[in-house]
């Protein structure tokens, strides 16, 4: 089932990219993440041009995100106010990524510059992942287990000035920090189509010290309105977002994330974060040989 994409300037398999938004809907389902961070990169090993998959997965992310939100929201899992300010972080993050983007683009540069990105942001969230999850394991193999960690913002958050109580969180903190952690957000979220989960929900953990309760729900409202300003930036400036291959990749990954959800709840979650780790730094291992493989034929004429 061939589509044509017009954005992108190509034909593909339906049905190939349909399972694609599938995939990542399940591992969304299974791990609690958004997904945009391998979205776009198996686009891109599809042959999907990268500007296109990163800018049409933002989209995709936006509508995987409004179920979410709501489901948190019923049980009294969002802290508002921590989203907003995040919100407000995320949508000046976006316009500084949009620059970024046009500037890279004009150089010529943007392509190898969101695969470099995601070679390191996998790289590293990947091993960070793999070595927790290795610990947790060998701990329950032995009976001992992990000494719970304290619940505590970060040095440098408590030296911001001009704090302000964010009561569901349960911190006393500057606003600066989520404002400043929401605008790196941003940028990342327009450069590479990532939602962002995979990164907020550590650092409002470990960076702001917010209660655990409220982190997950938070994370998707910020989500929710930065790829949403993501979307429109993209569609203002670069006009790279394949409307068609967002809605194939979300109709895909709204069927994967109710299959996701049915099995994580029969596994084990450690040995599920392993293998989301593994999968994690096998896709930026092969994002960095796709930066430094020299392929046959450097040039190909094909007739239009």
């Amino acid at each position: 089932m061939d589509v044509y994409l017009p954005i992108a300037n190509l034909s593909v398999n339906g049905l190939i990219i349909v399972g694609l938004g599938a995939i990542t809907g399940i591992l969304s389902g299974i791990f609690g993440v958004g997904g945009g961070f391998l979205t776009t990169p198996l686009m891109i090993f599809y042959g999907i041009p990268p500007t296109v998959a990163a800018a049409s997965a933002a989209s995709q992310v936006t509508g995987a995100s409004v179920s979410g939100v709501f489901a948190h929201s019923r049980r009294g899992g969002v802290d508002y106010q921590m989203g907003s300010v995040m919100v407000a972080g995320g949508i000046l993050g976006t316009g500084i990524g949009a620059i970024l983007f046009n500037l890279l683009e004009q150089l010529g540069q943007i392509d190898t510059v969101i695969n470099i990105l995601y070679v390191l942001l996998l790289g590293s969230i990947g091993s960070l992942m793999a070595k927790e999850s290795i610990q947790a394991i060998r701990a329950e193999r032995s009976g001992v287990p992990i000494a719970a960690r304290k619940r505590r913002h970060h040095p440098m958050v408590a030296s911001l000035p001009m704090r302000w109580r964010f009561y569901r969180s349960g911190l006393y903190i500057s606003p600066l920090a989520p404002l400043l952690l929401g605008m790196g957000t941003g940028i990342l979220t327009m450069l590479m189509g990532i939602g962002g989960g995979f990164i907020l929900v550590p650092a409002m953990l470990y960076i702001l010290g917010m209660s655990a309760n409220v982190v997950v729900g938070t994370s998707l409202w910020q989500i929710l309105f930065t790829t949403m300003a993501t979307t429109m930036m993209h569609a203002l400036t670069t006009h790279a977002i394949d409307i068609v291959l967002a809605s194939m990749l979300l109709l895909g990954s709204v069927t994967g994330a109710q299959i996701g959800a049915q099995f994580s709840q029969k596994a084990n979650p450690v040995k599920l974060r392993l293998l989301l780790a593994t999968i994690v730094l096998l896709v930026a291992a092969r994002m960095a040989l796709g930066l430094g493989y020299r392929p046959d034929e450097i040039y190909s004429v094909a007739p239009l």
